[in-house]
């Protein structure tokens, strides 16, 4: 069997953020960790056409804030805002207490691993050929400006009797360097045929010390993203020096 570590938990509190932040007693750890669970899969689950990359929990004292990370905002605001409060309305009556949503913006969607996961997780239920589905994200990722890409999809390949694993990748993808920040993304694919499983790493590039991984989020200040992630921009530094 593979002995395969998760690159974000591998990197958790090294250069990546921890995505739900609190504090609790013995004894609510276990009801906060189901109920962070259960508003993850209820919010993906309503908003899954809006391409939700990320949901992060914050919690003080008695507040709970939601902060959904989606490619397109638009539909999850709504009309006048009347989006966002129906979602705060239904997460609220799901958990049983008051939350505070707030939502923001993927600056760049082909470069966000969970995204192009779930892309070509959906042209494979449109009967896209697989390779092609593969080779077509891994095309615009690099564009997007990254430095490599690896994707696999694993489960009856082409309506194939014997489901099996294939994976393409493209560029520097150094899973096992902790200062390097990948991304990555997991989606499965609801065919005729059967569940197909597509994961996908995406290497932004390496960091120097102290500094932390791009969170892929657009500033409403509308400053650059690595300024956000605390990493100056490269050609700025040389300039100066």
């Amino acid at each position: 069997m593979g002995q395969k570590t998760h690159p974000t938990g591998f990197r958790v509190g090294i250069i990546q953020p921890w995505k739900s932040t609190w504090y609790a007693k013995f004894k609510e750890y276990r009801l906060f960790v189901k109920e962070d669970d259960k508003i993850r899969k209820f919010i993906k689950k309503k908003l899954y056409a809006a391409g939700i990359s990320d949901v992060k929990i914050d919690r003080k004292a008695q507040n709970t804030t939601v902060t959904v990370v989606t490619a397109k905002p638009g539909i999850v605001v709504g009309r006048g805002g009347q989006g966002i409060e129906e979602l705060k309305q239904d997460v609220s009556k799901y958990i049983g207490k008051p939350v505070i949503i707030n939502v923001v913006e993927v600056a760049r969607i082909d470069a966000d691993a969970q995204l192009v996961a779930e892309n070509i997780a959906q042209q494979l239920e449109k009967r896209v050929a697989f390779r092609r589905a593969m080779k077509q994200a891994m095309q615009r990722s690099m564009r997007a400006g990254i430095q490599g890409i690896k994707v696999m999809v694993s489960g009856r390949l082409g309506g194939a009797e014997i489901a099996r694993s294939e994976w393409a990748k493209e560029g520097r993808i150094p899973l096992q360097t902790l200062r390097a920040d990948v991304d990555y993304g997991f989606a499965e694919a609801d065919t005729v045929m059967g569940k197909i499983g597509v994961k996908v790493w995406i290497f932004k590039g390496n960091l120097m010390p102290g500094e932390k991984a791009d969170q892929n989020i657009k500033m409403k200040s509308g400053k650059d993203n690595s300024e956000k992630a605390g990493r100056r921009p490269r050609r700025r530094a040389i300039e100066t020096e």
